[in-house]
């Protein structure tokens, strides 16, 4: 009898110590980083309808390194693989199934970044978006005005109307997306902006704001400069004096080859501000929130011409014969 119990304790212990090793070898196995033999992170994409089996399959042939069922296996019984959110992640050796998981049910998926830059044309802004990876371009589909609708958009024209920024998204988020995003921004910008702008603020809405932003933004790339660059645009407002901006007059140009001639300076276009009075009808390009802060407070000055100088900057003159000297010095090389 006493042999019989002493057996049957044997076998409980050695039971209680396997179930122990078990227990203790599936959580470490679960908490190692997977390594193998590619350093090269795995972009997993896990749709909805898929399982748990899918994700170590795909992760071990990735990585080279475990057994798909045996992970899948282990994984059932020490993790949490019924809750995954579908979705794209990044998946590095330096990870553990563990560490998998708990992404994937938290649904912490990879995000992209796009870097929407001032000065460029809402044009060169949708090239750029289609070139995004994992980014749905849907504008396209759209006209013009159906976009605008979309969009939310009550101004004229989409051009301008949107704010430079950088801007996150996840995987098969739709172009649409972002530029909801960057008008909502941009009406928040424009909107402060136009509260506080001074007495010097030469227009008279907040689209007449950006249109002129727009100019000065495409005039110079000297955060210092804005300013003074406003300051002249301002002061020919005020006396009805025409704007004679080389980058409006090259927005109204159809399929402009990059040599601004006399020709198109003589023609008249809604955009050739060296022929009509005041503003262009529309923005000329996506201005900043430095440029937008500039056009509603241009510095006083006795400037009203400015022409480039050879550092990137600009050389200012409060008359015509003082800007000649300078369009001789620096554009002629007639020093």
């Amino acid at each position: 009898m006493k042999k019989i119990r002493f057996t049957f304790l044997f076998v409980i212990a050695a039971l209680a110590i396997s179930a122990v090793l078990v227990f203790v070898s599936g959580r470490w196995y679960l908490s190692q980083p997977i390594q193998g033999e590619s350093a090269t992170p795995l972009l997993l994409d896990f749709r909805g309808g898929e399982s748990a089996r899918t994700v170590t399959a795909k992760v071990t042939e990735h990585f080279q390194g475990g057994h798909p069922l045996v992970s899948y296996r282990i994984s059932q019984v020490f993790a949490d693989i019924d809750h995954l959110q579908a979705g794209l992640y990044e998946i590095d050796g330096q990870q553990s199934w563990f560490d998998i998981w708990k992404m994937l049910s938290q649904g912490r998926e990879k995000t992209f970044t796009v870097t929407l830059v001032e000065g460029l044309t809402f044009n060169q802004w949708l090239a750029q978006l289609k070139e995004q990876p994992y980014l749905v371009s849907k504008s396209s589909e759209l006209s013009d005005s159906e976009l605008k609708q979309t969009l939310g958009i009550k101004e004229p024209a989409i051009e301008g109307v949107l704010l430079p920024e950088t801007y996150s998204y996840r995987a098969y988020t739709t172009d649409i997306s972002i530029l909801k995003q960057a008008y909502l921004s941009m009406q928040t910008v424009l909107s402060e902006a136009w509260q506080q702008r001074s007495d010097r603020c030469p227009v008279g809405s907040p689209y007449e704001l950006l249109i002129l932003a727009s100019i000065i933004e495409k005039e110079t790339g000297l955060a210092d400069e804005r300013p003074m660059v406003a300051s002249v645009f301002a002061n020919r407002l005020e006396i009805g004096m025409r704007l004679q901006s080389d980058p409006t007059t090259i927005y109204g140009i159809e399929d402009f080859d990059g040599n601004l001639t006399r020709a198109h300076l003589r023609e008249k276009t809604a955009y050739n501000t060296y022929r009509i009075n005041g503003l262009p009808p529309t923005p000329i390009a996506m201005p900043g929130k430095a440029s937008i802060e500039a056009a509603a407070n241009p510095v006083r000055s006795p400037y009203y011409y400015f022409v480039a100088d050879k550092s990137g900057g600009h050389v200012f003159s409060e008359t015509l014969e003082e800007h000649q000297q300078a369009v001789r010095r620096y554009q002629l090389n007639q020093e």
